[in-house]
């Protein structure tokens, strides 16, 4: 059972809530990249101290090692008409589909919207803006809130087609349809592997010109690969903590990487995580290892954190705020603490930082 480190109580969704006004929630990018607000905190005291994340590079220490998640977001967000499979007529209605996880070559999970539109049986087409037919899916299985397993025909080059026709999967408190500049600001400057379907958001912050100043200081750097799917941001619909369980996403560690985080921890030098994705990633190899140095590999995590969890290779995290109620609110209130963090939120709001994923950020250190 999870409960609070200061109460017997059973820790609640509800816990975790707070007030937001609404028009803190970053619609836009900052006009240039690097330039956000940086709240840090102290996760041992509780002391906020308002900076900017320029001057991020001066709160590390030469030998620490700085985690990134190199994945890359795909268009993952497509319009469809649908067609029956008795008269395999089209219909005008536009269907929104968002693929969320490929099962197989050729077969994804997928939300889709308005769900109950789309049966079992049906096809799905995909068109470029010409009216050209890009890609086709078939409906095989209906799930809850709108999930449906889709198989598409198979093209040439799938992920190219997305590129073409698909659009950023901005996540819904963003009320705007997706634009050009999107392609590029809802990346990582050092993104590679294509997977996500959500940006892992406090990457979104670095510039070039910060990296090299981290090389220069002496600070190590070092990626994984976890492809963020849209479990970790989807609600949380139970009331205990204990109920919790999130979906599966892909995870891969590079030898280089692995390497790293062995002599980091031999050398007991600080591992800054930058993200929640990232924290997730070395906390599920840090339990599957238990003890034993790191190998490289691909796998799978559903890994939960909220307080009480111990952990054991993350000493410092920068990462975005959070949805009230959120996993990610949890796991980050696991690190310093629920009542430490809900305060640096109402500090926060306070002094009108921006919030979620083109918000602004924050450092427990």
């Amino acid at each position: 059972m999870i409960k609070d480190s200061n109460s017997s109580e059973v820790l609640r969704v509800s816990d975790f809530d707070f007030h937001l006004p609404h028009e803190l929630i970053a619609q836009q990018p900052p006009a240039e990249r690097g330039q956000s607000c940086m709240l840090v905190v102290d996760r041992n005291s509780g002391a906020v101290r308002d900076a900017k994340f320029a001057e991020f590079p001066s709160l590390l220490n030469p030998g620490d090692l700085v985690v990134l998640n190199d994945s890359r977001v795909i268009p993952a967000r497509l319009y469809a008409r649908r067609t029956t499979v008795r008269d395999r007529q089209e219909s005008t209605a536009s269907i929104e589909v968002l693929l969320t996880e490929p099962v197989e070559e050729n077969v994804w999970r997928a939300l889709v919207k308005p769900a109950k539109k789309v049966a079992v049986g049906e096809h799905l087409v995909f068109s470029s803006s010409s009216g050209v037919k890009e890609l086709e899916a078939e409906v095989l299985e209906r799930g809850e809130f709108g999930a449906r397993l889709l198989r598409f025909a198979a093209v040439y080059d799938f992920f190219g087609t997305l590129e073409r026709i698909g659009h950023m999967p901005l996540p819904p408190y963003i009320r705007r349809d997706d634009a050009a500049e999107d392609k590029e600001r809802y990346q990582t400057v050092y993104s590679q592997e294509a997977g996500s379907v959500a940006a892992p958001t406090a990457g979104l912050h670095f510039t070039p010109q910060i990296l090299e100043a981290l090389t220069a200081k002496g600070v190590e750097t070092a990626k994984v690969t976890l492809h963020v799917g849209l479990g970790t941001f989807s609600p949380l619909r139970v009331e205990r903590l204990d109920e919790v369980h999130l979906h599966r996403e892909r995870y891969t560690l590079p030898a280089a990487t692995a390497d790293a985080i062995n002599r980091a921890v031999a050398e007991d030098r600080r591992i800054v995580a930058v993200g929640t994705t990232v924290v997730r990633t070395l906390e599920h190899l840090a339990a599957q290892a238990a003890g034993a140095p790191l190998t490289p590999h691909h796998g799978t995590t559903d890994i939960f954190i909220s307080p009480g969890f111990e952990f054991k290779l993350t000493s410092a995290l920068l990462t975005n705020f959070h949805l009230p109620q959120s996993s990610l609110l949890m796991l980050v209130s696991a690190f310093a603490g629920r009542e430490r963090v809900l305060a640096a939120y109402r500090h926060a709001v306070e002094a009108r930082y921006r919030f979620f994923s083109y918000g602004d950020c924050m450092f427990l250190e």
